[in-house]
């Protein structure tokens, strides 16, 4: 694998023998940001000796399986955001050629950029088209096509998946599922940060999975290290960020180890 400006492309087929091709959306092929630079902090003592990315549930990577996923809705241009560990990371991936897919490494090993600067780093990687990101250590059955379906019928800049479930950290929305702010309950302490005032807000969690069109990256004003919920809040104003709701599928946050157990009971 060689090295160009912080990134690395495998050079395996962007799709298998025989495959169609990606899913299509407005603009062209939609493409996929797995987010895996994070330190794993919660994931200890596993993230001492690795990245959290290759953490197993029943014999398979959380890598792999964010992979696999993807494959399953026609996506198989892949950008992996690295920093812990990148070469672990790198290494699995030409092992296995890519489990089938077309996988660039976003390379952060001089400075982690978080999960909006990762996104940031990794826009010249994203074919000028459409992408979906999401975080490496989230599991769900969530189908895509529905999640892409909805951006494009709400004419969305961002659709971001959301569901009913118990947080500390939350997206508020209004009726039409604009995204209006975000709270977070802290120690019996409410903190909000209101952007697009409503009448009435519905409370749901993010999920770590969110489609964007392109032309989001007009929109960032932040460099270096950010949240993409600061991204998100930036652009609420405008009335293009929409909530998906997904409470009925299976979702699980493998960001400890104690949740190997539920994911393995959850995803075979």
């Amino acid at each position: 694998m060689t090295e160009k400006n912080n990134t690395d492309r495998t050079k395996f087929p962007p799709v298998r023998p025989g495959h169609p091709g990606g899913h299509r959306g407005t603009g062209g092929e939609i493409s996929a940001l797995i987010l895996a630079a994070g330190l794993g902090t919660r994931f200890k003592p596993w993230t001492a000796k690795h990245p959290k990315a290759l953490a197993l549930v029943n014999g398979k990577t959380l890598l792999q399986r964010n992979v696999e996923y993807l494959q399953q809705y026609d996506i198989y241009n892949v950008v992996v955001n690295v920093h812990h560990f990148a070469d672990q990371v790198r290494d699995i991936i030409n092992e296995n050629n890519g489990w089938g897919s077309s996988i660039t490494i976003s390379n952060e090993k001089n400075e982690l950029l978080e999960t909006g600067g990762g996104m940031l780093k990794a826009k010249k990687l994203l074919n000028k088209s459409p992408f979906i990101t999401l975080n490496v250590d989230v599991l769900t059955n969530l189908n895509l096509h529905i999640l892409i379906e909805q951006h494009q019928k709400k004419n969305a800049l961002v659709t971001l998946a959301i569901a009913d479930r118990s947080t500390t950290r939350f997206l508020l929305f209004d009726e039409q599922q604009n995204l209006c702010g975000w709270r977070n309950i802290k120690d019996d302490k409410i903190i909000e940060k209101i952007s697009n005032p409503s009448p009435e807000y519905v409370q749901k969690a993010y999920s770590g999975i969110a489609v964007f069109q392109p032309e989001v990256f007009d929109h960032i004003p932040f460099t270096g290290k950010f949240s993409l919920i600061d991204v998100f809040l930036h652009i609420a104003p405008l009335k293009k960020v929409f909530g998906c709701d997904h409470t009925v599928d299976k979702w699980v946050d493998v960001g400890r180890t104690e949740s190997v157990a539920v994911a393995e009971e959850l995803f075979t």
